[in-house]
């Protein structure tokens, strides 16, 4: 949208917005501002010099502490102050900056630069209320400032106070009727409040006061589809494209719309010629994904690809896009098929051959996903990501010698990868060896002191073996500095408790884990196995029970704990 706004230099800098208020009240009485003669004898106009010196250093410091140099000599200078709560403001130093002019306006509070920077200031804070006065003295003080209107508008419009923003825009074309950016923002929440009329005129306006605009003409396409005079749009899209022949958005659009419309000849002739620009012209994928991916219109991005591959049959680009389509429309042997066309030289090759991995998986077809990765990667050799999916797949099925190899494979890529290690520790676990497992996960820490996933780990399988119970300790707590609320951390530090005999305190600890993950079944039989030291059956049941429950594997041992558990039955008497 090409705004043309004049904007003051102050309000280019206020552009973040910072959370907290915050408000410095110092009362004093008001003092007519001195204007500073610089040219006077004196050292405030060398400290001024100075300070404009470091600033264009870069050495803000250094430019502050000029300034304040220059304020001593001359404390009634407004000015001075003010270019102070300026180099606060671009330091984020926001309270200083507050203290500073609201110190100016005091003294005068009818200071437009330092109301200015007041607002800003406290737009930053997301003080809005405060902003939103401030811009109102303004107006009322010099009503001719026309962007203040504009900023005062947005602040409502960010507030959600559609009406208040229509009363500060309606006045600005009133006092500027040549505003098109005012009579922009009047059409806009004309259009979100449903007076789709009102909202014509004020587009249709905007468009006769500044006609190369290309934002209302798309918010009159949208009118028009509400409105339903679908015999309007075609003539606003061309208009856009006769002006500007290269613009991707409206091209797409545009055949979009001739393909709802029916006009299919018409609609595949535009889709083709993007697809044959596509080759050389990246904006019109990015476009694709802006219009149809991101906002997860994936049925109308199916539609458009489709047609582009009529005039880029081999591109890999508009193949990778139509997967995703099509993989969001839940038709995932089309999204494979497209996905498999995605050639090695292809910056989306890896992200390609990851997503049809990911596609067998759901579909449960694990073993057609290790077959395609192992063809993928002999593309694309030395790359640890495709290694990494290879031996979860292997590992998923439990082909743990496999998994074993191909981790290490990615190792020799990348031997510093603290994850590869952790995989390794985890297959290393699943396949029993306990002493293979423990080393990998010391080489983890090792390498990433503070990774919690590994000092878990290691200390649980400490605490499951009944080994090293102060080092499980050490290594849970410290897991837990980095993951507080984790259940899972948490229910092995009560398993730690357990296995110290610690059994009220092994309860604090595996209750708690239990309200963070109340379905896992393992920490459901912790639970249930404390319960059962401290002699309290009925809960230890309870929980022994509830872990039957989720459990899908090896559940002998707790129907066994479970039978143990229950009262005998009573035998009639021979």
């Amino acid at each position: 949208m090409k705004f043309k706004i004049r904007q003051s230099v102050l309000f280019i800098m206020i552009v973040l917005m910072f959370s907290g208020c915050v408000s410095v009240k110092k009362k004093a009485p008001p003092v007519e501002e001195k204007p500073v003669e610089f040219s006077e004898p004196g050292n405030r106009y060398f400290y001024f010099i100075e300070s404009e010196l470091e600033k264009k250093k870069g050495k803000p410091d250094m430019a502050i502490a000029r300034l304040k140099k220059a304020i001593e000599l001359d404390p009634e200078s407004s000015y001075l102050q003010r270019e102070l709560a300026t180099l606060y403001f671009r330091k984020e130093e926001n309270t200083n900056a507050l203290r500073v002019v609201e110190d100016v306006l005091l003294k005068n509070p009818k200071d437009i630069e330092a109301l200015i920077l007041y607002a800003g200031i406290k737009q930053r804070l997301d003080c809005m209320d405060d902003a939103i006065e401030a811009y109102q003295k303004i107006i009322d003080i010099d009503p001719d400032r026309e962007d203040t209107y504009l900023f005062l508008g947005g602040l409502y419009l960010k507030q959600g106070k559609g009406e208040k923003a229509f009363d500060v825009y309606d006045r600005m074309v009133q006092r500027f009727p040549h505003s098109y950016v005012g009579h922009f923002y009047l059409g806009k929440i004309h259009a979100e409040q449903g007076r789709v009329i009102e909202a014509e005129k004020e587009f249709q306006k905007t468009l006769e006061l500044e006609p190369d605009l290309e934002e209302p003409r798309y918010e009159l396409i949208d009118l028009y589809k509400k409105l339903k005079k679908p015999e309007n749009i075609p003539g606003i899209y061309e208009d856009i494209l006769e002006r500007d022949p290269d613009n991707i958005r409206a091209a797409i659009e545009l055949g979009y719309f001739y393909y709802q419309d029916g006009r299919k000849n018409d609609a595949e002739e535009i889709f083709s010629d993007l697809g044959t620009r596509s080759l050389t012209d990246s904006e019109v994928i990015r476009e694709i994904v802006q219009l149809y991916i991101d906002p997860k219109e994936y049925q109308a991005a199916a539609v458009v690809l489709e047609g582009m591959l009529k005039g880029a049959p081999e591109s890999s680009d508009i193949h990778y896009i139509a997967g995703i389509a099509y993989d969001g429309i839940d038709d995932k042997q089309m999204a494979i098929m497209h996905l498999k066309k995605v050639i090695p030289d292809s910056r989306f090759y890896k992200n390609a051959v990851i997503h049809v991995s990911h596609l067998y998986q759901q579909q449960g077809n694990i073993e057609e996903a290790i077959q395609f990765l192992n063809h993928a990667i002999k593309n694309v050799t030395d790359d640890q990501d495709l290694l990494i999916f290879l031996g979860s797949f292997y590992e998923e099925i439990k082909e743990y010698e496999k998994a074993l190899t191909v981790f290490r494979q990615a190792l020799g890529i990348n031997p510093d990868n603290s994850e590869l290690y952790f995989r390794l520790g985890v297959v290393h676990d699943k396949r029993g060896d306990k002493e293979a497992s423990i080393e990998a996960m010391k080489t983890v820490i090792r390498l990433d002191p503070q990774n919690a996933n590994a000092l878990n780990y290691l200390g649980y399988t400490y605490a499951d073996l009944g080994q090293n119970l102060d080092e499980a300790e050490r290594l849970i707590k410290e897991a837990l500095k980095h993951k507080p609320d984790d259940g899972y951390i948490i229910d092995s530090l009560g398993w730690v408790y357990f296995k110290k005999g610690l059994y009220e305190k092994a309860l604090e600890f595996l209750e708690k884990a239990a309200r963070l993950v109340p379905d896992d079944p393992i920490i459901l039989e912790h639970l249930g196995d404390a319960f059962q030291k401290t002699n309290d059956r009925e809960n230890a049941l309870k929980y022994y029970k509830r872990a039957l429950q989720e459990k899908t594997d090896n559940q002998t041992d707790l129907e066994k704990k479970i039978l143990e558990l229950k009262p005998e039955e009573k035998k009639p008497h021979p």
